[in-house]
């Protein structure tokens, strides 16, 4: 085996004069090899890989060693740090949007990491290069994008980009910081087939840090698993996986939701009412034929340019009250723009909205008012959902403000709401920033929850939590659908989370319906080449079936281009 580029021992890390957040990491990075570093939100990822650059903020306290080709960069310079920096060990960060400047364009950007690393170019020569990164990274038109701002591009896009920034020294070594994120199933499978390419061809060596097992499963040769601060667990992929013996470790791989059977939903609510949300609260007893209709679109087209074609056209489903639908499909498919038009935020040019037995095309004033009470929203990002400047609380009681509830009524309900998704009522005086991930979509659900609503729009609702959070959400979901009885509409790249939750599936693709039915029909027999693909792009948490997954895909794109 290959000697190691970069060897980490003992690695320690605090913040002032607090006790230590990263305690006794080491490992190896080996050129050609994949490391995956694993484990829930705050149990050390990041703050191991940045402190191997130096890249912690001025009150960091790292000590230990991290050697880069058998130089000691604990304790080095700013100057020997920069010409690790790029040259040495480049960087893909989590958010490119955050990443990227908003104001400048992706050449300019990569430029100056281009200039950074000195060859003698010229003008043109800097152009060329950029476009030969971009090239390598898998984007075919590097023309149009390296004239593009951030704003223009797709998440998978910005990805390849913030990719290409990062060969731009042309790195022996790659950290990797939660790279596929929040994209839909096809783009992430094609941001990890660049990543496996890369490493083959570059003989680079990549730290992988991340919390999706799957994604570990697709790429990773080894995988550290750290809780709290500390290793727990470092062995070969297939080791791992087929024999974990770490408890924590059994416990991610049992939190991954499956592709293949639907989990029985586990934990309990408190109970908001004594009857339920007006009278909701009994259906699932119900026949599912006997349930109201919540929702139903019919033929639906929405336009947001009036000149262009519909973003969305002829949509047609109906979701009864207790049941759960799931949309799925790629980036810009349109599963968004439906959640939007069922909220009334999206303007509608075709066909009929319905919600909760009213039209909302045809309503106005305090009647669309009154309907648009009828829906609740869980967003996708809680942090920016959430306003940072209010108690939770206070983001919780708003829409009872709004819709005109008494001060005394607002407070109970808020207590009550918090203690229905299993957060301490005291807690309504923090602030966001005081909570996890986890405990702000909590919030969030509880919010949406507010005005005992009888549709509730989830959009991606865990596409950024981390294993064990996410089950625990979904859980949540799962357990106040059963207390109060509201339909569902649930927003999905993530295929097995729709299996988990979903009772029928809506597949979209340039926004148009290609195949529906109930869900496990359709997620165990898809009739559509779309489908398939989708499925395909999933990456599931068992090494040996993720490579013959991997294999189908590449198959069925390869069919489909």
């Amino acid at each position: 085996m290959t000697d190691p580029i970069l060897q980490v021992e003992g690695l320690r890390v605090a913040f002032g004069d607090a006790e230590p957040v990263v305690r006794d990491v080491s490992f190896d990075l080996t050129p050609g090899r994949v490391l995956a570093l694993v484990g829930e939100s705050g149990s050390g990822k990041s703050v191991s890989a940045m402190s191997v650059l130096g890249l912690l903020p001025p009150q960091a306290r790292v000590s230990g060693s991290v050697r880069f080709r058998g130089a000691e960069l604990v304790g080095a310079s700013v100057d020997e740090l920069r010409a690790v920096r790029g040259a040495g060990i480049g960087v893909v960060f989590q958010e490119p949007m955050n990443s990227f400047t908003p104001v400048l364009s992706i050449g300019t950007q990569i430029a100056e990491a281009v200039r950074a690393h000195p060859r003698g170019l010229d003008r043109a020569g800097v152009s060329a290069r950029i476009d030969e990164l971009l090239r390598s990274a898998g984007l075919a038109d590097p023309a149009r994008i390296r004239k593009a701002y951030p704003h223009e591009l797709s998440g998978g896009q910005l990805q390849r980009a913030m990719i290409a920034m990062a060969l731009a020294g042309d790195p022996v070594a790659l950290i990797a910081d939660e790279p596929t994120t929040a994209l839909d199933v096809t783009v992430q499978a094609g941001i990890l087939d660049l990543l496996r390419t890369l490493c083959r061809e570059r003989d680079l060596a990549v730290l992988l840090i991340t919390h999706d097992m799957g994604v570990v499963a697709d790429v990773a040769d080894e995988v550290l698993v750290m809780r709290r601060g500390e290793p727990v667990e470092h062995g070969a992929v297939d080791a791992l996986f087929a024999g974990p013996q770490a408890a924590y470790t059994r416990a991610l791989l049992a939190a991954v939701p499956s592709l293949e059977a639907r989990h029985a939903s586990a934990g309990s609510v408190t109970a908001l009412d004594a009857a339920g949300p007006q009278g909701r609260a009994s259906v699932a007893d119900a026949s599912p034929a006997s349930r109201p209709v919540v929702a139903r679109l019919r033929d639906v087209s929405v336009r947001y340019d009036r000149r262009g074609a519909p973003t969305v056209s002829g949509i047609d489903f109906e979701l009864r009250a207790g049941e759960t639908l799931g949309l799925v499909g790629e980036s810009g498919s349109g599963k968004s723009t439906i959640g939007r038009a069922l909220a009334g935020l999206v303007p509608v040019v075709g066909g009929a909205v319905e919600v909760d037995g009213s039209d909302l095309r045809t309503a106005r004033g305090r009647r669309l008012r009154e309907i648009r009470s009828r829906v609740g929203i869980v967003f996708q990002d809680p942090a920016s959902s959430l306003n940072p400047r209010q108690t939770i609380g206070w983001s919780i009681a708003e829409p009872l403000l709004v819709h005109g509830s008494s001060s005394a009524d607002r407070g109970v309900r808020v207590r009550d709401l918090l203690e229905a998704v299993q957060l301490d009522p005291t807690w309504a005086e923090r602030f966001p920033h005081e909570l996890s991930g986890g405990q702000r979509q909590r919030v969030a659900v509880a919010r949406a929850l507010a005005l005992r609503p009888a549709l509730v729009i989830a959009d991606e609702p865990t596409s950024a939590l981390d294993v064990t959070v996410q089950a625990a959400v979904l859980d949540l979901l799962s357990a106040l659908q059963d207390e109060f009885g509201f339909g569902m509409l649930l927003i999905s790249h993530d295929l097995a989370v729709v299996r988990q939750l979903a009772d029928e599936v809506v597949v979209l693709h340039d926004g148009r319906v290609v195949e529906r039915g109930v869900t496990e029909a359709v997620l165990d027999d898809p009739q559509e080449d779309y489908t398939r693909m989708l499925l395909a792009a999933a990456p599931v948490a068992d090494p040996a079936r993720q490579a013959e997954r991997r294999d189908a895909w590449r198959e069925l794109v390869g069919g489909a281009s």
